[in-house]
């Protein structure tokens, strides 16, 4: 008997090439260039904030989605990897900033000829050989990402302004089919300034220069009319970094600009960093890879309707904010040394109901509703949720109020540790010590430490050492949020280990301690660029807080 299946393999294998191609009649029309322009660290908070005449020029005439999510971790290979690569560290392998062509853990799940994951540029020239294909990149690291072979034109400058003033030239003299330009800057500022600052918002606001520049680059190439460009991100960020997993670091905007694209249009269509491999190629009616998972964001261009099977969910109850409100990575509420703290707390939900507890329970529909301001004479963590009108919950915003004496004795030593290219925590038996001072809680004032810095070398190290008083005796839980690496010891036992070099990340441990003053100590250390730490516990009868100040003693 003859093989059914011999003749219908062939048909199923052509199937699976041809599936993720798009039919001719919903490919948008006449779109002959794509520029792409992706600004390193760009928050929507910096284009909300900032002055950006460009982009709003761009977001008011184009299509825009404000919060395009990111692969985790945010931080910056994975990211760009992912943009041009149509899919996620799953897929592609790149899954730390210590990625390297030659050193790696994870294999892609299909490379091409020199081991990388296929991208829209390798795509593209495969489709179209003769396709003029460039980027230009500010940060080196972009330039390891891609295949050498499949660009035309490929460079890197040290600031953003050559590199802008080069990819300008490039459009200028080559108008490419495909164009990619990386800046840098509004990184660097989000990690020396922090997240929104000052310095943070006017690094936006040169981005946005560069942006106008190169639109005015576009025109002056006679190609807008047959251009699409695209405004992207890798991450945004919080405090004086990123790499965690939350909304101020895992969403970015995306703007459509130029041919075949809605004006002043909003996508609902929920959008992933990989999405933009995917609408390049789809832009340019080229069939993207099956390993791909990234979907073209096709509600952006005329004559294109969100997805039948669009599913938005239910709208999100907007969370209060409770006053003082989280300063780069400071938590909510505040430490006061001979002071008493006044709360504040401010409803967003448009007619909502905000309820708030300060015992260390969940707010909830019974729980008192705030009215007015109030004083507390305590360390306090006030918890605080709102509610819409069919009584739909917000998530909860939570604030830690540490209060202090300064005639009680509270306080821990300090002492800073001049390092050098620290890649986890050292031997501090066999570093220099440096300054020693007293200071009231497990963190760092940015400004006290980088004047012990010498030039040109932000690595260092440092230790936290006092006592502790427990009230109550059981299993407590100790957690340290740092960047980098830090260690947590409770009578000179290790109980949590969140050392090496990363991101703001939390780790923790848990030990049974009896009531009484314990030794306790921190070990951490900062290789360069954003630091910070963060020291938070739980235990019987308290709920999870930054270990408080008034627990905290010198001897």
């Amino acid at each position: 008997m003859k093989n059914p299946f011999r003749v219908l393999l062939p048909v199923f294998a052509c199937s699976l090439a041809l599936v993720s191609f798009e039919s001719a009649s919903e490919l948008p029309a006449g779109i002959e260039h794509v520029i792409v322009i992706g600004v390193d660290g760009l928050s929507p908070d910096g284009i909300k904030k900032a002055e950006t005449p460009f982009i709003d020029k761009m977001i008011a005439g184009g299509s825009v989605k404000w919060n395009v999510r990111t692969v985790l971790t945010t931080a910056s290979s994975q990211n760009w990897a992912s943009m041009i690569m149509g899919a996620g560290p799953e897929q592609h392998g790149i899954i730390d900033n210590d990625w390297e062509m030659d050193d790696h853990t994870l294999p892609p799940i299909v490379n091409e000829a020199d081991g990388r994951f296929p991208t829209i540029f390798s795509v593209l020239h495969k489709a179209r050989p003769e396709a003029e294909i460039g980027t230009v990149y500010h940060w080196g690291g972009f330039g390891r990402l891609f295949q050498k072979n499949a660009v035309s034109y490929d460079k890197h400058f040290s600031t953003e302004d050559s590199t802008t003033a080069d990819f300008i030239k490039y459009i200028k003299t080559k108008k490419p089919t495909l164009g990619f330009v990386h800046l840098d800057h509004v990184d660097h500022a989000g990690h020396h300034g922090g997240h929104g600052s000052a310095e943070y918002y006017q690094s936006v606001v040169k981005a946005d220069s560069l942006v106008g520049k190169i639109l005015a680059s576009i025109e002056e190439a006679g190609i807008m009319d047959k251009t699409l460009v695209i405004l992207w991100a890798d991450h945004g960020g919080m405090g004086y970094g990123h790499g965690g997993a939350t909304p101020q670091e895992a969403e970015i905007t995306g703007v459509f600009y130029g041919k075949g694209v809605k004006k002043g249009y909003e996508v609902a269509q929920q959008v992933y960093t990989y999405d933009l491999a995917s609408t390049i190629a789809f832009a340019l009616g080229v069939g993207q890879p099956y390993a791909w998972i990234g979907r073209p964001v096709k509600p952006a261009f005329e004559g294109l309707k969100e997805p039948e099977n669009l599913w938005l969910g239910e709208k999100a109850v907007q969370m209060p904010v409770i006053y003082p409100d989280r300063n780069l990575y400071a938590q909510a509420g505040g430490l006061y040394i001979d002071k008493k703290p006044l709360v504040k707390i401010e409803t967003k939900a448009k007619n909502g109901v905000t309820r708030y507890t300060t015992d260390g329970s969940e707010p909830n529909q019974s729980s008192p509703v705030f009215e007015k301001e109030f004083v507390l004479d305590r360390t306090t963590v006030v918890k605080a949720r709102s509610f819409d009108e069919k009584g739909n919950p917000s998530q909860r915003t939570t604030a830690y109020f540490r209060v202090v004496d300064s005639k009680t004795g509270n306080g821990l030593t300090a002492t800073f540790y001049p390092g050098k290219d620290l890649k986890k925590l050292p031997d501090f038996t066999k570093l220099q010590k440096g300054r020693s001072w007293v200071t009231v809680e497990f963190n760092m004032d940015k400004g006290q430490v980088s004047k012990l810095f010498t030039a040109g070398n932000e690595s260092f190290a440092m230790r936290f050492e006092g006592f502790i008083q427990i009230d109550k005796p059981g299993k407590y839980t100790f957690s340290t949020q740092s960047d980098d690496g830090s260690k947590l010891f409770i009578d000179n036992k290790e109980v949590v280990d969140n050392d090496g070099n990363h991101a703001v990340q939390e780790k923790s441990g848990s030990v049974e301690l009896k009531a009484g003053k314990h030794p306790i100590r921190i070990d951490y250390y900062n290789n360069g660029g954003g630091f910070w730490l963060d020291a938070f516990y739980k235990g019987p009868g308290l709920t999870k807080q930054l270990i408080p100040a008034d627990k905290l003693f010198i001897k």
